[in-house]
């Protein structure tokens, strides 16, 4: 059995439980946290083909101890991080690569990096430990230390699991391979795991019409197009950077299965059919619009909706954790469940709506 270890945007955890029930029918979740999940199952890492995640790591170690001192008398995290330099000498003492986790790498793999976090947050840690690290993952693995540009890196990480009582401390190898995505994405751009939730959230079939009154740089058609095989997608933003990027980006696609109108939200009941729209996927722009009545903007954004999605039809939101947002929530619409989450520090939610048919409303 192979033992991952995979973060995500804090607050999926239920979604992302779901996820990978669905596609591992032999999985066995040992901790679901906040951001982060530990599984275990007899599917290699290059078949797994999940995209929720931002990082993904083989576990190569790990201990597990009941903790009983609450959260708020700790003494600032140090003893937590002596706890984690403990955990980095007991490793160094005893042959913990049975599995060969730390030999197996690919020919791109030439040089690593070892990261130490305490509860997600770098920890310094001693740096004679830190160099006895590095050469005992170097003699085992044959790689070359970079602490500045590594082709991978060897985590060992201290986090509390307060549900369970226990702490623990885990020793892994990062197999996602690129930049992180704030040093990647244009400003305001969703990172892809994000778009993919959004897209998967509004569960969308291959025939849908999908709009994206939002798009900005790309994120959710590059998603629906590759992950869920969407073959008309409508989207439109009035920034002349991001629509001049989006327009470059889906350039190569076929006739018909993306079109771009670089305008203001607003103008698409005149540019579209109404009710021609199956599924809205989108990330309006937060805060925006606050000097020009942000309520307003809310208001405007449901008519444009109204007018173009279809009865019966999905539409997933991405939006500030606002309560003026669900109080400008028209009859006409049915919030159907609401995700919090939080992205880049900010605390944001995904909304998930069907449209009522006329029918329905009077008894909303």
């Amino acid at each position: 059995m192979n033992l991952f270890y995979a973060a995500f945007i804090p607050g999926l955890q239920n979604f992302i439980e779901l996820v990978i029930k669905e596609r591992l029918s032999d999985v066995k979740i040992h901790k679901l946290l906040d951001g982060a999940v530990l599984f275990e199952t007899n599917t290699s890492y290059d078949k797994l083909n999940f995209f929720c995640f931002n990082n993904i790591f083989a576990c190569i170690d790990l201990k597990e101890e009941v903790h009983t001192e609450p959260r708020r008398h700790r003494r600032n995290g140090k003893q937590d991080v002596n706890l984690l330099e403990g955990y980095i000498e007991s490793i160094l003492s005893k042959d913990i690569d049975s599995r060969g986790i730390i030999a197996n790498n690919s020919k791109n793999i030439q040089s690593f990096r070892i990261v130490v976090l305490n509860e997600n947050i770098p920890a310094a840690i001693d740096d004679r430990l830190r160099a006895q690290a590095e050469n005992y993952i170097a003699r085992l693995s044959d790689l070359k230390v970079s602490r500045s540009l590594p082709d991978t890196e060897f985590w060992f990480l201290y986090r509390r699991d307060d549900n369970s009582k226990q702490n623990f401390s885990i020793f892994m190898k990062r197999l996602t391979l690129r930049s992180s995505w704030e040093k990647t994405l244009h400003k305001g751009e969703l990172p892809p795991p994000l778009a993919w939730v959004l897209c998967r959230l509004a569960e969308p079939e291959h025939s849908d019409v999908v709009l994206d009154p939002f798009c900005g740089y790309g994120s959710i058609p590059e998603a629906a197009f590759k992950y869920f095989h969407i073959t008309n997608f409508i989207a439109s933003d009035n920034n002349s950077e991001a629509a001049k990027y989006s327009t470059a980006r889906f350039i190569k696609r076929k006739k018909g299965e993306f079109n771009f109108y670089r305008t203001d939200f607003a103008e698409l009941p005149s540019l579209l059919n109404e009710k021609s729209i199956d599924v809205i996927v989108t990330d309006p722009p937060w805060g925006h619009f606050k000097e020009n009545n942000e309520d307003g903007f809310i208001i405007k954004m449901f008519e444009v909706f109204d007018k173009l999605l279809k009865d019966g039809g999905r539409a997933v939101v991405l939006y500030a954790n606002d309560k003026n947002f669900t109080k400008a929530i028209p009859a006409s619409f049915e919030l159907q469940s609401q995700i919090p989450i939080l992205l880049s520090g900010k605390k944001a939610v995904i909304f998930i709506f069907r449209k009522n048919p006329p029918c329905l409303r009077a008894s909303v």
